[in-house]
Parts: C-alpha cells; structure tokens; sequence
C-alpha cells in the first residue's frame, strides 16, 4: 500500500474508522506549512517610476530571503540600492554573511527630496539621485532614481544649485594637486592625468557640473556605491551611469540637498523617511523635523478634508527617527511602524547571479571607503 497515491491512502484511513481520522499525517503537516509561504513575485523595477498626481512616494518595499553566498555588496548591485541603505534597512543582519534563508528587506520605496521635481536633485543625506525628465507631450512625468556614492568626511560634496555643463564619454581624469599630494603622504603617488580605461576611477562617463572639479561619474569600484567613498563627486554604477548620461541634456539643472529626513504624502497618508544623519551634519535634526511636520499638516491632501484634524503619533516619529531604517513608514491611519511596514513587505524572487565584483581570492571585493584612489 506504501506504493499508492497519497490521496488513495487518505482514503483507506477514513473508511477505516477511529480516532486515526483526525491525526493529521506528516507529509500533510509539511504541505500545510509549506502552503503557508508567501509566494515569492518578479522584483519592481526600482530605478524608474511614474508619478502620480499629489503623491510624494514611489516604489513599494520588497524582502527576499539570502542564499548562502550572498553579501549586501552583491544584493545592492543586483537591485539598484546603496550599501549603507541595505545596513540601515537591515540593523540586525551580517553584511557580510547575512545566511542562507535570512530575510533582506530591499529599500525600494521612497520620499521624493523637497525640491522642485525639474532635472536632477541629489540628496546626499539619503546617498540617492534623482533625474525628473520633462515629458513628452501626453506622457505622465515620471523620476529616475539611483544610489550614488557621496564624498568622504573632509571632501563633502558641495550643496547648491549648479547644472550640467558637459558631458564626456572616457573621460581623462587630471588628478587634482590635493589629491595628488593626499596619495604622496600616504606612500601611493598618482601621476598627473590617468588614461580612460579600467584603471581610471572615474568610469566611463562623466557629467561635469557648474562646480568646478565635481563631476557626476561612474567608477571602476562599483562595490562603493551607497557609501561616503569619494573626494567630493558623485559616483553611479556602471549600468546608472551609462542610462543616466544617454538621457540628461547639458543645462539640465542640478540640485543637491542634504535631507536626511523626508516627508510625503500618499493617498492621504503621510510618511516619514528617516536616514542616519551624515557624520559631519552639525545641524539640530529635531527642530528642523519639527517644521516640516508643521509643513506637512498645513499641506495635508483634499482626500482628508479640510477641517479633519491631524493627529501624529509622536513615539512613532520618534521611533522612526531613532531607528534611522531609511524607507517611509505611515504616521496617519492606519498608522505603521518599521515592522509593520516590514512584515508587509512584497515578498519577491532572489535575482543575485554570479560571478559578481570578486577579489583574485574569490570573497567579495573590499569596501573601497578606505581606498584614496575613489575620487
């Protein structure tokens, strides 16, 4: 009888009797478990959006469970994200080995910066750009977002308004006099102009600014993007930059803010985004925040109507602000915590291939933030 059906065997045990019709069998105990997993879906496209009227979220957040030999390097190139936005969102996981089966939340969802919505806004409180195209004629406006490497502590990426001068494909990189003279007290001289190619951390496209000596570039170590890695450019993976340079015009605007805390609205709910602040931020973040929540209220959407009262939950700002996990969390009804928010994540399928960035040793390529040679 061993050799029949399950369903055959079920049915022999209830004709025959007993109380051995109500034991559940093994094998059925493991179907009901398993059929209690969430279905794991496609990944969102997460570096491109529409945007809806009055709404300042896009993307949803998504969690995949790790294989073995995944790392938040490999995770981050394979789903457009930052280094430092998948630590945040994922306080309690090893970078490094998070472990196979270990659930990854991907950042996926976010605050638009509170700038105009007209070419190019970096935020580098968040470590993300974004690049608002102007629609074509029937076409809905959409925002093009990518995680970008930022300067380091002592070489911070300007803030202000610029815009694109040019644009250069290979570019040469003529090394500037401090960098040149950083590299020599260090034992590691750079000569004065490095050739397009491989070694050239500048990659294989650049934007120049109206700053001068600042560019937004690629790089020939992509395992930096999402970190404070540079002497003061912006820095895309290979891929971002490549999409980013065939779409931005020259004299596309360029703004870049520091908003490590980010509010929006979203079918009548407000979200609050909140980002650890940069290490050299002296700003008091509280009194600032306090505002923008003012701001918010008095900005609140037709859907709640104009005499409904707003009432914020004032431990979960602060918890939200405290635990920093970087993706927007509800203040409103129903409002939701980190975990909430998490625990209702899209599950979605695991697209890490390999081989990925690799050392000559075969572990994952080192965190370029203490290489000088990023500019």
């Amino acid at each position: 009888m061993r050799h029949l059906p399950r369903l055959i065997v079920l049915a022999l045990a209830l004709n025959a009797g007993g109380c051995a019709l109500f034991e559940t069998p093994e094998w059925a105990k493991h179907q009901q478990a398993t059929a209690k997993v969430p279905v794991e879906l496609p990944p969102i496209v997460s570096d491109e959006f529409v945007l809806a009227p009055g709404s300042d979220v896009v993307g949803e957040l998504q969690v995949i469970r790790a294989r073995y030999e995944d790392t938040f390097i490999d995770i981050a190139r394979a789903y457009d994200l930052g280094f430092d936005e998948l630590v945040q969102a994922n306080p309690d996981v090893d970078p490094w080995l998070p472990g196979a089966g270990t659930p990854v939340v991907l950042p996926t969802q976010f605050i638009l910066p509170d700038a105009p919505r007209d070419g190019i806004v970096l935020n580098v409180g968040t470590k993300r750009i974004f690049y608002f195209p102007k629609p074509a004629a029937g076409e809905a406006p959409r925002v093009v977002t990518h995680p970008v490497g930022i300067g380091r502590e002592g070489w911070a990426t300007p803030i202000g308004t610029t815009k694109v001068v040019s644009k250069v494909k290979d570019p040469v990189w003529t090394v500037p006099a401090s960098i040149r003279k950083e590299h020599a007290e260090a034992g590691n001289p750079l000569p004065a102009r490095v050739p397009a190619g491989p070694d050239n951390p500048l990659g294989a496209y650049a934007l120049r600014l109206g700053f001068p000596s600042y560019l937004i570039h690629g790089t020939n170590k992509p395992s930096g993007i999402g970190m404070r890695v540079s002497h003061g450019c912006v820095q895309l993976f290979p891929e971002d930059i490549e999409s980013l340079f065939s779409q931005v015009p020259v004299g596309t605007p360029v703004r870049i803010v520091n908003q490590p805390q980010l509010l929006g609205w979203r079918d009548g709910n407000l979200y609050l985004e909140a980002h650890p602040a940069l290490e050299d931020d002296r700003r008091n973040l509280q009194v600032a925040l306090d505002k923008q929540l003012a701001q918010a209220v008095r900005k609140r959407k037709p859907a709640q109507g104009a005499g409904t009262p707003i009432n914020l939950d004032t431990a979960l700002v602060a918890a939200t602000v405290k635990e920093g996990r970087g993706f927007p969390v509800r203040l409103l009804e129903s409002a939701a915590d980190a975990r909430t928010v998490v625990a209702r994540a899209r599950p979605t399928v695991n697209i890490v291939t390999y081989p990925v960035e690799r050392d000559v040793a075969g572990d994952p390529a080192p965190v370029p933030a203490l290489d000088a040679a990023n500019r």
